[in-house]
């Protein structure tokens, strides 16, 4: 039988996390998934462990990349294996809830027209899921709280044609979930579902906690600029205009905060 959604876990040296990965993915109260490993040359037990599940479970699949690809253009390596209508991302440091499969394939089956759904932030006006058009989801990303497109990876679940027709992911390192965000909501609708169906782990090893991360920041502003400077930006002129408004005033109010914060740290 053809999976409905394939989960696709990267992995580099992640062997004291792997296997409680792979458990929370097959304790799924959704059955019918693949689970797609890839390792990306790992130098530890990583790959050991994948094989010795894929061996009791004939729908975990194993691949180990010939050189190391890093991580997105692993995910997208990992993607080119996908038999499912939907991709959904589970790091091997990360947990899915049990329910978690069954919640975003569900919500993406209710709205068959959308490209890709997010975990979202509460709305009190609408009961999820929730489908919202490319310029909602930018406008309630920019001006009404929800910050759509500060997602992680783990976070969405889209569908595999959509991924593929807009090339995946660009390979640009450490944003490039942030990126696709804005990629995808250009001319695809989005679903919005509960947060919280995936445990995201923090530990020292991660990318956010290495010294690349200094940049991120100024990632992040190349990626919005790209966005709205782009011809498939669903807002408006006037749009683009009020929220460079509301930029500049945000920036402001941060650079204000940190001189604040400097200058009590320089009196005591």
């Amino acid at each position: 039988m053809t999976p409905i959604v394939s989960v696709l876990m990267t992995a580099f040296n992640r062997e004291k996390y792997i296997g409680q990965a792979i458990e929370s993915v097959l304790a799924s109260t959704l059955p019918n998934f693949e689970l797609i490993i890839v390792d990306d040359q790992s130098h530890d037990r990583t790959l050991e462990i994948a094989r010795s599940y894929a061996a009791k479970d004939e729908r975990v699949r194993v691949f180990r990349n010939e050189v190391n690809l890093g991580d997105y253009p692993n995910r997208n390596k990992a993607a080119s294996y996908a038999k499912g209508k939907y991709i959904k991302y589970l790091d091997s440091d990360d947990l899915i809830y049990p329910h978690g499969l069954e919640v975003m394939v569900g919500a993406m089956e209710a709205f068959s027209h959308a490209g890709y759904g997010l975990s979202s932030n509460p709305d009190l006006n609408n009961f999820y899921p929730a489908c919202v058009s490319p310029k909602e989801a930018y406008l309630e990303h920019f001006f009404t709280g929800f910050g759509h497109f500060n997602r992680s990876p783990g976070s969405s679940i889209i569908r595999t044609d959509i991924f593929h027709k807009v090339d995946g992911f660009s390979g640009r390192r450490m944003i490039g979930d942030y990126e696709m965000w804005f990629k995808l909501s250009q001319e695809n609708y989005l679903v919005k579902f509960p947060r919280d169906l995936v445990w995201h782990r923090a530990h020292e090893n991660q990318e956010s906690q290495s010294a690349y991360a200094t940049q991120y920041a100024n990632l992040r502003q190349q990626v919005l600029e790209e966005a709205l400077h782009s011809e498939k930006c669903p807002l408006s002129q006037d749009e683009i205009k009020r929220l460079r408004k509301q930029l500049a005033k945000h920036n402001s109010k941060q650079k204000i905060l940190k001189f604040a914060s400097k200058f009590s740290a320089f009196l005591k």
